[in-house]
């Protein structure tokens, strides 16, 4: 489990950040390296002070209450409440683990308003954030007092508590934040697809830790979440990049990568409970499905999700998630009870997805209302122009 919580911290920095900042322009790689950066600190104190209590702690259906702030009466002889085979882990180690999801969560978010918001909006954005929406809909989930939790949804890893999160509430920042200056009439290629590339590596290495660790145990648990957290990106990465090759004639790195992203997105829920060859078909399905949207849907829309959290996120969470009922099920290899019932399972999932969207659209909303009307979310237009790396920071990625 130590090992498994230091392989999420790896899939936030360097990894998302490096993803992020071989996507956006040249101008603007520091600040959202620095985002991320900074995000990171801000979730692991606002962890540390109520988010794990308001997660973890007994409590409601909704959320748990404040009898852990500040991880009081926790000891590193404290047993964690979650337990497999009559055995427990230090509290502390489930904090640390869970606490790693609660900041790769929040820095996914950033994505969606990249290049055009003030590092301020995004720190103040993120602790309001991780208390409002992010914890509670933890413990709906996760805790065994939660409401989603008490109906029977299954998201092993966090389909509906990161991914449809993180979407949903780029998606609602989007609209706060508004459109980049130029979008949809300067063109905007990423500047590095190397980096890219290399956080893309880093996301599928350090997701090893986020889906097998999910198991909380080194055992046959965590090897089906390790083999399918193998395959289903596999499978992702070259359906993306065959619907690539019919629809536009080539096939390209930048979607190599944004289809291994869906996949593992898409088999996170599932990982622990799917055989290999649902993975396999979830993997494909999520990565069509987000391929659409992103290639057409998105610009329909004139939708500006800059690094595309939404259409890859959110979409392929709320795919995986409600495909977990298929894949979960025992005549694709899954690993559940013989009795098992698709059909029932399936309905259960949209309940789970219908809440995360509803409670995250909503506390997102309020969120990011709060922050532009406090301290405001766009930079000035003279600002974005020059770039947020100057502006915001003081620096420049390259001395050219």
């Amino acid at each position: 489990m130590l090992v498994s919580t230091l392989l999420v911290l790896l899939m936030i920095v360097p990894g998302l950040a490096l993803f992020y900042g071989g996507l956006v322009r040249a101008k603007n790689v520091l600040s959202i390296l620095t985002q991320v950066l900074g995000v990171t600190a801000v979730a692991i104190l606002v962890w540390v002070g109520w988010g794990y209590s308001l997660a973890f702690d007994a409590g409601g259906p909704f959320a748990g209450g404040m009898s852990k702030a500040f991880l009081s009466g926790i000891t590193g002889q404290s047993a964690s409440a979650t337990f497999t085979a009559g055995v427990g882990i230090p509290e502390l180690v489930f904090v640390c683990f869970q606490m790693t999801f609660a900041a790769i969560t929040a820095a996914l978010v950033i994505g969606a308003l990249a290049e055009r918001v003030k590092f301020s909006a995004i720190l103040l954005f993120s602790a309001l954030w991780l208390t409002i929406v992010y914890a509670p809909i933890a413990h709906m989930v996760w805790a065994t007092d939660g409401l989603i939790y008490g109906w029977g949804a299954l998201d092993f890893a966090g389909g509906t508590v990161v991914h449809i999160n993180s979407g949903i509430a780029g998606l609602v920042g989007v609209f706060f934040a508004g459109k980049r200056i130029g979008f949809l009439k300067e063109a905007t290629p990423p500047h590095s697809l190397s980096l890219t590339l290399i956080g893309a590596g880093l996301l599928w290495v350090g997701w090893f830790g986020f889906n097998a660790g999910s198991n909380l145990e080194a055992t046959g648990g965590a090897a089906i979440a390790m083999i399918n957290t193998f395959v289903a990106p596999a499978s992702a990465m070259l359906a993306w990049l065959g619907a690539e090759r019919i629809f536009s004639g080539k096939a390209s790195l930048l979607g190599g990568a944004s289809g291994a992203v869906a996949g593992l997105v898409a088999i996170t829920p599932a990982a622990g409970t799917s055989g290999v060859l649902g993975a396999a078909v979830l993997g494909a399905v999520a990565a069509l499905g987000c391929y659409w949207f992103v290639g057409r849907i998105k610009h329909q829309l004139k939708l500006d999700d800059s690094l595309d959290v939404f259409g890859i996120h959110g979409v392929g969470g709320i795919i995986g998630s409600l495909g977990t009922g298929v894949a979960s099920s025992p005549l694709l290899g899954g690993f559940r009870p013989a009795d098992y019932s698709i059909a029932s399972q399936t309905v259960i999932q949209g309940q789970a997805v219908a809440v995360a969207i509803l409670w995250s659209a909503v506390g997102s909303a309020i969120v990011w209302a709060l922050v532009r009307y406090s301290i405001g979310l766009r930079v000035a237009p003279d600002a974005e122009r020059e770039g947020l790396d100057i502006t915001d920071h003081g620096e420049r990625a390259y001395n050219l």
